[in-house]
C-alpha cells in the first residue's frame, strides 16, 4: 500500500524568530509587518520571508543579466509558461534600480554618521576648550539629522527589497539555445530505443491487468483515502519494492550515494507553491505554518546542500534518494483512473552539484544522468524515446530538460516515465549552494536533477509491455532476482470479498440479537 507520510517542505516563517532583521529592526515586529503587508497585497514570497528571519543568506539573483540583457530575458520569458509576462521585466528592473540608488544613499549617510560619531568622541576629550563647543553642538545636531533621515530610509529599503524579491524570484532560468520553442507538441525526438512490441491479441491496459492479477486495487477507496488513491498488494507491492531496490542498486554501482532527505523551501527550487495551490498538499496552517508535502525528492536533496559549499576537488557530487511524493492534481480531469496520475507515489531521484568553470560541467552531468535513465529502462526491456523538451515545458528552473517516454501498449501511446533537468545556477543562487575554488573564494554551483524511477508509471509500462495472452505478466530478467519470480500470475485464492452496499447479490447481514 502506497500510503506512508514522506518529506515535509519548509516554506517560510516558523513560530520562533531567532534573528533580528537588517538595520536593527526588531525581528518579531519586522516579520509581522512583512507578513501583514504581503497578506494585504495578496501575494507572498515565503523564501524571502525566510531570508528576512536570518535563517539563510539572501538570494543573489543574476540582476546584472536582467538589467543588461533585458530584451533577451523578455523573449525567454514570453516563450515559457508562467505568471510573469514581458512587461513585468521592466517593472522588476525599475524596482531594482530604485533599490540600488536607495542603498547608495544609505551607505553614504552611514559613512557620514560614522565620521561624525568619531569627531564627537574627539571633541568630548577636548571639552575644557570652549572654542570647540560650537563645533561639538553642530556635530551632535548633524548626527541627529542623519539618524532621522536613515530611520526614514530603512523602512523604504525594506519595502523595495520585498517588492524586488516578490517579483524577481518568479523569473525563469536562461534557456539553452538548442531548446525548441513552443508547447509539448514541439518536443524534439533525440533518440528512439527498442521496438514496439507486436501482439497477437488485444493488449490490455495496466489497470485491467493489475486487477486481474489482484495486484492493484483502486475501486471502492473514496471512503478510505479519496479519489486517485490506490493499493498495491501481493505481486504489486513486491514489484514496487523490487523496482526501488533495482534502481538504487544500479545507482550505487554508478557511485551515487544515498543521503537522508530533509526539509527545504520549494520556492528555492523554482516552484511556486503559493501560485499553484491546486497542485500542493498543505498542512493545517494553524499548526504548521507554511509546511507542505513535497511533490518531488529533488526538493529534499537540494535542502541537504542548502547554505553549504563543496570543495572544488570533490565535484561533481552525485547523490540519490528514495521518497514518497504527493501531488494534489485537483485542477485536471486527465487520467482519472489507473496509476498514471495519482496523489501519492514512490520515486527514486538523482541530484547532482557541479562546478561552473568551463560552463560545460552541468551539461555533461545532465547527459550522464540521461545515460543512467536509459540503462534502467533498457534493462527493463521497454521501448522508449528521449525528448528534448520545448520552452513551455521547462518550468522556471530548467535551462534544458529531457523527458523519457515509454510506449504503453494498453494506452496506445507514449507516456512520460522520467525527466532530467539542468538548472545551472538558478537553484544555487536561491539556496546558497556554492563551491570553493582551489585558489580560494566561493562560486555558485550548478545543479542537475533527474528521475531514476517513478514507480507507478514504470509499473504501467512493465505490465502493458510484458503482458501475456493468458493475463499473466513476464518479469524482465533484471527484476527477477528482486521479485523472486519470472511470471506474475493470479493468486490461487482471493483474500477479500466485497460485502458493502451497491451490489446485486449482497450477502445477508448478521442478525443482531
Amino acid at each position: 500500500m502506497a500510503t506512508s507520510i514522506g518529506m515535509l517542505t519548509l516554506l517560510g516563517l516558523s513560530s520562533a524568530l531567532k534573528a533580528s532583521l537588517r538595520r536593527g529592526v526588531n525581528s518579531r515586529r519586522g516579520a509581522k509587518l512583512l507578513s501583514d503587508r504581503c497578506a494585504s497585497r495578496g501575494t507572498r514570497s515565503s523564501l524571502y520571508e525566510h531570508f528576512r528571519e536570518g535563517y539563510s543568506d539572501k538570494a543573489e539573483l543574476d540582476m546584472a543579466r536582467v538589467c543588461g540583457e533585458t530584451d533577451v530575458v523578455v523573449a525567454e520569458l514570453e516563450n515559457r509558461k508562467g505568471d510573469l509576462r514581458g512587461a513585468d521585466v521592466s517593472d522588476i528592473v525599475l524596482v531594482w534600480q530604485k533599490l540600488q540608488e536607495l542603498r547608495q544613499d544609505i551607505t553614504s549617510l552611514e559613512d557620514q554618521k560614522h565620521k561624525i560619531s568619531a569627531r564627537v568622541k574627539e571633541l568630548v576629550l577636548l571639552q575644557p576648550l570652549l572654542s570647540q563647543l560650537e563645533e561639538f553642538r553642530r556635530a551632535k545636531q548633524e548626527g541627529r539629522d542623519i539618524r532621522l533621515r536613515l530611520s526614514q530610509l530603512y523602512p523604504r529599503e525594506l519595502e523595495l527589497e520585498e517588492e524586488h524579491y516578490r517579483q524577481a524570484l518568479r523569473l525563469p532560468n536562461r534557456t539553452h539555445p538548442n531548446v525548441p520553442v513552443g508547447d509539448e507538441s514541439q518536443a524534439s525526438v533525440v533518440e528512439m530505443v527498442g521496438q514496439k512490441r507486436e501482439f497477437d491479441f488485444k493488449a490490455k491496459g495496466h489497470l485491467e491487468i493489475g486487477e486481474g492479477l489482484d495486484m492493484i486495487r483502486q475501486r471502492r477507496l473514496a471512503h478510505v483515502s479519496g479519489h486517485r488513491s490506490y493499493y498495491l498488494r501481493g505481486a504489486g507491492a513486491r514489484l514496487q519494492i523490487a523496482l526501488q531496490n533495482f534502481a538504487l542498486d544500479l545507482l550505487q554501482r554508478r557511485h551515487l550515494p544515498t543521503p537522508l532527505s530533509v526539509t527545504l523551501s520549494q520556492e528555492g527550487c523554482g516552484m511556486q507553491p503559493h501560485a499553484h495551490k491546486s497542485q500542493i498538499y498543505s498542512l493545517d496552517p494553524s499548526r504548521f505554518s507554511d509546511l507542505n508535502l513535497a511533490g518531488t525528492g529533488e526538493v529534499g536533496i537540494a535542502g541537504y546542500f542548502m547554505d553549504h559549499a563543496v570543495n572544488c576537488r570533490d565535484l561533481p557530487v552525485r547523490t540519490v534518494c528514495s521518497s514518497t511524493c504527493y501531488r494534489a492534481e485537483t485542477d485536471t480531469g486527465r487520467e482519472p483512473w489507473g496509476l498514471y496520475r495519482v496523489h501519492h507515489f514512490n520515486k527514486v531521484e538523482m541530484f547532482g552539484v557541479t562546478a561552473n568553470e568551463s560552463g560545460d560541467e552541468s551539461s555533461q552531468l545532465l547527459e550522464e544522468f540521461v545515460s543512467i535513465q536509459k540503462e534502467i529502462f533498457s534493462a527493463l526491456e521497454l521501448h522508449y524515446r528521449v525528448l528534448d523538451m520545448p520552452t513551455q515545458e521547462l518550468g522556471l528552473p530548467a535551462f534544458r530538460k529531457y523527458d523519457i517516454e515509454a510506449w504503453m501498449p494498453g494506452r496506445g501511446s507514449y507516456g512520460e516515465l522520467s525527466s532530467a533537468s539542468n538548472c545551472t545556477d538558478y537553484q544555487s543562487r536561491r539556496l546558497n549552494i556554492l563551491y570553493e575554488k582551489e585558489g580560494g573564494g566561493l562560486c555558485y554551483a550548478h545543479t542537475v536533477n533527474a528521475t531514476a524511477c517513478a514507480i507507478p508509471r514504470t509499473i504501467i509500462a512493465i505490465l502493458e509491455t510484458h503482458q501475456n495472452k493468458d493475463g499473466t505478466v513476464r518479469v524482465p530478467g533484471a527484476l527477477q532476482p528482486y521479485l523472486g519470480m519470472d511470471i506474475i500470475e493470479k493468486p490461487k485464492y482471493a483474500p477479500l470479498k466485497y460485502i458493502g452496499p451497491n451490489q446485486p447479490n449482497r450477502p445477508a447481514r448478521p442478525v443482531v440479537k
